[in-house]
């Protein structure tokens, strides 16, 4: 993974490293945050962290910010952490070439 970049390429399209801030007064993605693990997407939800709301919630944030269907993006690891992984299906270069243009990279 790019140190400046919250993500990385897979064969079948990108994982993207995401922070996340439950029961926040709106759902948005805010940048990138530096945090132990790297650099990571800044998400806040409205959702609260319970029975996976805030989880569902990050994955449909992420979907509507890439422009991408709600079905291609999935919760790889940290589904009881602020920290997640999101595995994005699709082609990786339109993906990565999305989220610099979304970042202002």
């Amino acid at each position: 993974m790019d140190p400046q970049r919250p993500w990385r390429v897979t064969p079948d399209g990108v994982v993207v490293r995401v922070r996340l801030t439950p029961k926040s007064s709106k759902d948005n993605i805010d940048g990138i945050e530096e945090t132990a693990e790297g650099s990571a997407l800044k998400a806040r939800v409205r959702a609260v962290p319970a029975d996976g709301a805030a989880n569902e919630a990050v994955t449909r944030l992420v979907a509507d910010w890439l422009g991408v269907a709600k079905g291609t993006v999935a919760l790889g690891t940290g589904g009881k952490s602020r920290i997640k992984s999101l595995a994005v299906r699709g082609d990786a270069t339109a993906l990565t070439r999305r989220m610099e243009e979304l970042l202002s990279l």
